[in-house]
């Protein structure tokens, strides 16, 4: 007999090997937002999800492939609840999930490390002395800002200055 903790960790893996639907190269436990799986009394099973900021319009698609990835596993009865806090950062993006963006040919986010409310602000707060963003193509620190939004809300487009290639750099949040 399988013990809830031990399914549980089955269906967690299973949940967050759901690749995600903006960025397909990560699956959404790279992306650092599925936070966790409980099998209830009665063999439902619920995920919390976080995502990336409130009002993503991603989340949907999320939960629905989620639920089918467990349905498919024989979970029938799989509920996916939106957990806003405490609050998904982009520090919560693994070391894989960076790895993939970067040979996907996005920057990945520069890593924050801080705790509690995350200060933001209408123009950069560093400067590329202090944090460059680099280069997915050719590693170089010498990036332009083009346009603070890209392709999703969440991904800024900048050119790298020595190989002269656009990419997306996953801002920072």
């Amino acid at each position: 007999m399988v013990t809830a903790t031990a399914l549980e960790a089955e269906l967690l893996a299973l949940a967050g090997s759901v690749p995600d639907p903006e960025l397909p190269v990560l699956t959404l436990s790279e992306l650092g937002v599925v936070r966790g799986v409980r099998v209830q009394d009665a063999g439902a099973v619920e995920v919390e999800l976080t995502p990336t900021y409130t009002g993503c319009p991603a989340i949907e698609t999320m939960a629905a492939d989620i639920r089918q990835a467990l349905r498919e596993r024989g979970v029938q009865d799989v509920t996916v609840r939106t957990v806003l806090a405490p609050a998904w950062s982009t520090d919560d993006i693994t070391d894989e999930g960076r790895r993939k963006l970067r040979e996907f040919g996005i920057a990945p986010p520069r890593t924050t490390r801080e705790t509690g409310p995350v200060a933001l602000a209408l123009g950069p707060t560093r400067t590329l002395d202090e944090d460059p963003v680099r280069c997915p193509h050719c590693g170089c620190a010498d990036t332009e800002l083009l346009s603070r939004f890209s392709s999703t809300a969440c991904k800024a487009l900048r050119r790298c200055l020595a190989c002269r290639e656009p990419f997306d750099h996953f801002k920072e949040l």
